[in-house]
């Protein structure tokens, strides 16, 4: 079998470590093999060498971007010279656009995406859908927590994306934001009370759904105490990566309707029915900038000590910019 250069996981909670003859994955049924130009520590961008069978969307040769398969044991990674990624969950890099433009989206947008339409999230109709042709976008509130962050600035287009009348985002500036989609951006600092109270002023006690892109379970009772106490609303929250971070149950407000905490896990292969309309779709999201990509920085090739280095910066709660890896041109 012929063999490449890529980046492994050795061992939970160990660096990175670089070999040089990891097995080529060949594409099987409704699947591509790529040849990696530059990928980000989740997701990837490809340019097409070769493809398995039913593959209909794409030919040989064709640029594009893809979200791999980030389910244990999965040889669908970008931090090798070439990968294997599925067809449906995979799209073309518009003409205009640059590789690393392009890869600013997922992971980052599909956590967005299954936080806010998928049924068991959320569970608002995502815009292409049936149910949205008589869904009340316009009437509705939505509160994103973290609307600086990568996640929360994909959470705001896609909520002006579709249609939903009022967009309140807590961090990030009001001149970038704004041209994204937010309707109203507030200071997040000052403490929880006076955050919370920001918040209020905008959306009474109507709020029922709820995004957190940022916030560990220690942080998290400030999405849930702007839901509203008369109705019953829901908090979705990123899949927590500190195992030790536990919600603060004392800190929560009385809510007579109580509520509802939704746990995202953004990737494609687990919610097909959502997230395969949505690639078939973000092509032309870009060409009409109704997706804009994120910011990001650029290093150099499959560089082990590199990878560390942002993946520690990660885990120290730094703040990071998007870091992709040139691999080939």
């Amino acid at each position: 079998m012929a063999t490449q250069r890529a980046l492994l996981v050795s061992k939970i909670g160990k660096p990175v470590v670089s070999t040089s003859d990891w097995p080529i994955p060949s594409p099987r049924t409704k699947q591509l093999q790529i040849r990696v130009t530059t990928a980000g520590l989740n997701p990837h961008d490809w340019k097409a060498r070769d493809r398995g069978p039913g593959v209909t969307r794409f030919k040989v040769g064709d640029f594009v971007f893809s979200q791999g398969n980030l389910e244990k044991g999965s040889l669908q990674r970008g931090l090798q010279q070439y990968a294997v990624v599925d067809e449906d969950f995979t799209a073309k890099v518009p003409t205009g656009f640059t590789d690393d433009e392009a890869i600013t989206l997922p992971t980052n947008i599909i956590a967005s995406l299954v936080a806010l339409f998928d049924p068991a999230n959320l569970n608002i109709p995502a815009p292409w859908t049936e149910e949205a042709k008589a869904f009340d976008y316009t009437g509705m509130q939505i509160l994103i927590i973290g609307g600086g962050s990568n996640c929360g600035r994909f959470a705001i287009q896609l909520a002006k994306l579709a249609g939903i009348g009022e967009i309140v985002v807590v961090g990030g500036t009001e001149e970038q934001l704004g041209k994204l989609g937010a309707t109203h951006v507030l200071d997040r600092h000052g403490g929880h009370d006076v955050v919370l109270e920001r918040i209020r002023q905008v959306v009474g006690d109507g709020l029922l759904y709820a995004f957190d892109a940022v916030n560990d379970p220690t942080g998290q009772h400030l999405g849930i105490n702007a839901l509203s106490n008369s109705m019953k609303g829901s908090l979705a929250r990123l899949v927590p990566y500190d195992p030790a971070g536990v919600l603060e149950e004392s800190k929560i407000h009385d809510k007579v309707a109580s509520y509802e905490i939704k746990n995202v896990f953004g990737a494609s292969p687990l919610h097909p029915v959502l997230t395969k309309p949505f690639w078939e779709r973000v092509e032309q999201y870009l060409v009409q900038h109704k997706i804009v990509p994120g910011p990001y920085a650029v290093e150099q090739g499959l560089d082990a000590d590199k990878v560390n280095e942002v993946l520690d910066r990660y885990g120290e709660g730094q703040p990071v910019k998007h870091t992709h890896f040139r691999i080939s041109t």
